[in-house]
């Protein structure tokens, strides 16, 4: 495998990046590129924009099409799929987790896990315990992760990567970027690594 890369920006609340969650480890491996796992929180981002939280909110008839979409778009690729109890969910936990261990070898493992917490289980996901739990399922450190995750300079490179990401243009999640181009929502996600392979 050479170092083409393709950027995945991603919030854990979103549930059309659990859709891209659960393809995007496998289909960038079959053509040879790596992912850079980008935690982020939509929250300052949707502030930034004037928005009061998920552009879905705002409109009633536009949140009851997503979430007819999604249950659709999970029957075809035979995902699992519960409807959340909370929507959207804090994420800041497993964010800041992610981002502490964005180069860990477990990394699409604990993405999947908790994006599968979440959309299948309708878990609290920003629960210390839930994190610990899943975290020792994955047969980690539970404690040092967590800890690590918790330190000030993890807390402060978050808030800093999710302004990154704002200033490079993003506006949602799941978001791509090759190089500077940026591909929005996960139906963009095979056109986003076909052009990675491209450009390698």
């Amino acid at each position: 495998m050479n170092d083409a890369a393709i950027e995945y920006w991603f919030d854990f609340a979103s549930p059309y990046s659990y859709l891209s969650t659960a393809h995007i480890d496998v289909l960038a491996r079959s053509r040879g590129l790596r992912v850079l796992w980008r935690p982020l929180l939509l929250g300052p981002v949707f502030r930034a924009a004037g928005w009061q939280g998920s552009p879905f909110l705002q409109q009633p008839a536009k949140l009851a099409w997503m979430w007819t979409d999604l249950e659709r778009q999970c029957a075809r690729h035979a995902l699992p799929w519960r409807r959340p109890s909370q929507f959207p969910r804090s994420s800041l936990l497993p964010a800041r987790i992610a981002l502490a261990h964005s180069d860990a070898p477990w990394i699409a493992r604990f993405c999947t896990a908790v994006f599968e917490l979440n959309f299948v289980q309708d878990a609290d996901i920003d629960d210390p315990a839930a994190m610990h739990a899943l975290l020792t399922g994955l047969g980690l450190q539970a404690e040092t992760v967590i800890a690590r995750a918790q330190s000030p300079e993890v807390k402060q490179a978050l808030r800093e990567q999710t302004e990154r990401g704002r200033r490079r243009g993003l506006f949602g999640a799941p978001s791509f970027f090759v190089g500077d181009a940026l591909y929005w929502g996960n139906d963009q996600l095979e056109d986003a690594l076909d052009a990675a392979a491209d450009s390698a």
